[in-house]
């Protein structure tokens, strides 16, 4: 059924302005909005259309907003439904990025940020337990997990070579039972969606080239990788994201990478979008406000743009692929994964939190990140801790943990 237009704006606007807490949140939102109260969507269409964006690169609750507009609407309900799922958050980030490139450095502004750190490791802890109740469920899976974490915490591999041979590995394992095994459909109208959409994913990029905008185009490049290897989520690409954006490149500094983790967090719409902070704030202090907002604009394209390109392409396909087991069988070792690879980043964050210096230790083909015993940080250990049992042991809803952490950073800071 065609829903009119207005409709959409009104349901999907209400779905991104009240999208926080997470994709886990934004997907029960969902859920509770098109299948339980207006019966949009059925649920076994709505889990068929989770199960396949999960399968696919970038945020899946975004994507399954584009997939339940598309269902409603077609291209026009798609574009309404992932727009509205993004730009309230993108406008926030955008906005935080203007103030704290003017007010970050102040001691009160530091202070605060402290609480925020120790409120977002606790929430990378709570992502590791969350993902892996779900995702290790066999001992291969705990191998790959602990394999992963290995690959990045001692050896410094690239991330997408990690994401890249779980793919493998799950692929070439013995595939599980078939589903029903439907026709595959015509392949055209998914090949001219690809091309149309990669045209325009790469038009900033090419304007940004012609004109001789490097930090633009070195941006656009990096963030368009990072869109086809973001499976599993943000945490799963932080650590890989945050090691090129300060140490390859020097768009941020590693502090700034940790704050902007933090206000990412408070704000609707997918923890992606602190990739858009990284282009403002890179941009202003590189060459002032105007390439501040030509990085987030630039970031925002390459990053979900793709999003929708895969969802245009492959829904069609939906039916087609869930006869396919091997897929299935590669997502699971994708999953697991990401596991290890979120272990990597909290211990990565951890350590940028809690101690006040941090350095690398290469020997050979081993690369770790290693504390300075001296620079431990009492009250960030504090203010974890309280995080921590807050979040996972009261329960307490995540922006209640984040301000309480935020006022108890003020109200310990040794001014």
């Amino acid at each position: 059924m065609s829903r009119p237009l207005p409709d959409l704006v009104r349901v999907f606007g209400r779905i991104g302005l009240l999208s926080f807490g997470g994709p886990a949140a934004q997907i029960a939102l969902m859920h509770r909005e098109l299948v339980e109260r207006r019966g949009w969507m059925e649920e076994g269409e709505f889990l068929r259309g989770l199960s396949f964006c999960m399968l696919l690169p970038g945020p899946e609750a975004m994507q399954l907003a584009t997939y339940a507009g598309w269902r409603q609407r077609g291209l026009a309900g798609g574009l309404i439904a992932g727009g509205l799922f993004v730009m309230p958050g993108a406008l926030v980030i955008l906005a935080l990025a203007a103030g704290y490139a003017s007010f970050g450095t102040q001691p009160l502004v530091q202070a605060a940020f402290l609480g925020i750190k120790a409120a977002v490791l606790a929430v990378v802890i709570e992502a590791i337990l969350r993902v892996a109740r779900r995702a290790l469920k066999r001992r291969g899976d705990w191998v790959v997990a602990a394999l992963a974490f290995v690959a990045l915490s001692l050896f410094a591999l690239p991330f997408p070579v990690v994401i890249l041979a779980a793919a493998l590995w799950g692929l070439a394992r013995r595939p599980g039972k078939a589903g029903a095994v439907t026709a595959l459909p015509p392949l055209m109208p998914a090949l001219q969606v690809i091309a149309l959409g990669g045209v325009l994913w790469a038009l900033p990029l090419l304007a940004a080239w012609a004109l001789g905008a490097r930090y633009l185009l070195d941006l656009g490049l990096f963030f368009s990788k990072l869109a086809v290897v973001t499976f599993g989520g943000a945490y799963a690409v932080l650590a890989y994201m945050t090691q090129e954006v300060v140490a390859t490149f020097g768009w941020v500094s590693t502090g700034q990478m940790i704050d902007a983790l933090g206000l990412a967090e408070t704000t609707p719409g997918p923890l992606i979008l602190v990739t858009a902070f990284v282009g403002a704030l890179g941009g202003a202090q590189q060459g002032g406000w105007l390439l501040g907002l030509a990085g987030w604009a630039m970031v925002l394209w390459v990053t979900f743009v793709p999003c929708f390109i895969w969802i245009f392409a492959g829904a069609p396909l939906i039916g087609w692929l869930e006869g396919r087991p091997r897929l299935s069988g590669a997502l699971a070792a994708i999953t697991a994964a990401v596991v290890g690879v979120i272990a990597s980043l909290s211990l990565w964050f951890a350590l940028n939190v809690l101690f006040g210096q941090v350095w690398q230790a290469e020997t050979g083909w081993i690369s770790v990140l290693l504390p300075v015993p001296a620079t431990l940080d009492p009250v960030a250990v504090l203010l974890s801790l309280l995080a921590i049992y807050a979040l996972l042991w009261r329960h307490w809803p995540f922006p209640a943990v984040l301000a309480a952490t935020a006022v108890l950073g003020l109200a310990l800071a040794p001014f």
